[in-house]
């Protein structure tokens, strides 16, 4: 191997996204093993080990020739360890992720919150295309986000900066959030929020709706057929999508008049709606936003899918490790 490889990885509560990735940005090999979370997820460490040196043996390659592992990771993360505070689907509590994964591997480690790694990703190889200012947002079964201002992460006093999915849509009478308040945007425009506003509708009048055939013969619902149905003229459905837009411009606005981005990401499993989201998002967006940050972003689909994670995390690699040590420029 004549040039050394960048190692991402993207801690998930059902399955860890692995990949080997050059100093260029070009994936050389990727994977994924399952989560293990038995006994509170502590065979993680060792796992994302193992499926490192079995990939290596694949390949034919030494452990020397990689450069060090970056990782996304669910929950706060304490910064200065690599510690994650807390992720309950992993059963995780102050666990020492980076200083385990450090001794299991000899390589050095660097962790940070998923949703900004996955920012990062698409800030070098996605959507951003090199651009330092962006917002990304993630809607996913929760709302994650990221903030990147001039090329740097926005992590706040202790972690917490990018909380995107918790700014209060709401302020009265909202829904419970996971977080311990009510109305959080997480409750409205994530996959499940979507859901939970269509059965609404469906319960509280009787206008005609396909959807309403669908969910009484099946008893299921989801934010992908919510959006079909929209595109298809179904007056419920594009009832909830102008409800969710609305909340979610508003939303964005806010963040995009006190941060001024070049660009505005959407992400996660809602956006493959694609213009059916991003269309009337628009709308919402540039009726809140001050004019001179409406005309200076750019709002975009992400491109990086699953790959986000696993390519910001190598770029935490390019730029904690690799570049600090060798005094070489960024370059994107």
């Amino acid at each position: 191997m004549e040039e050394k490889w960048l190692v991402g990885v993207d801690i998930g509560g059902t399955t860890i996204k692995m990949a080997f990735i050059n100093q260029n940005g070009e994936i050389i090999d990727k994977w994924e093993i399952p989560s293990n979370v038995n006994e509170k997820g502590k065979h993680i460490p060792i796992n994302i080990a193992k499926s490192i040196n079995q990939t290596l043996d694949k390949l034919g390659q030494e452990k020397q020739n990689l450069i060090g592992i970056g990782i996304g990771a669910p929950g706060p993360i304490n910064l200065a360890t690599g510690s994650v505070d807390v992720a309950i689907n992993l059963g995780w509590e102050n666990f020492p992720l980076k200083n385990l994964l450090e001794i299991e591997t000899s390589l050095p480690v660097i962790v940070d919150n998923d949703a900004n790694v996955a920012a990062l990703g698409e800030m070098w190889k996605g959507a951003g295309g090199g651009s330092k200012n962006i917002l990304c947002v993630t809607l996913g079964t929760g709302v994650g986000g990221g903030i990147i201002a001039n090329g740097e992460i926005v992590h706040g006093v202790n972690g917490s900066g990018g909380e995107i999915g918790h700014i209060t849509s709401i302020m009265e009478g909202g829904l419970h959030c996971n977080c311990g308040k009510t109305g959080c945007i997480e409750t409205i425009a994530s996959a499940t929020g979507i859901v939970r506003l269509m059965i609404e509708e469906l319960s509280s009048n009787n206008v005609p709706s396909k959807l309403r055939d669908f969910y009484e013969e099946y008893q299921t619902l989801s934010s992908e057929l919510v959006f079909d149905m929209a595109n298809e003229g179904d007056e419920l459905a594009n009832k909830v999508i102008r409800k969710v837009t609305l909340y979610l411009g508003l939303a964005l606005a806010h963040l995009a008049n006190g941060l001024n981005p070049e660009k505005i990401i959407i992400g996660g499993g809602v956006s493959k709606a694609g213009d059916a989201l991003l269309v009337p998002l628009k709308e919402q967006f540039t009726r809140f936003a001050f004019p001179r940050v409406s005309q200076g972003v750019e709002l975009t689909i992400a491109t990086l899918g699953n790959d986000a994670g696993v390519m910001g995390g190598a770029w935490l690699v390019k730029k904690g490790l690799l570049n600090k040590r060798e005094n070489i420029p960024l370059h994107f």
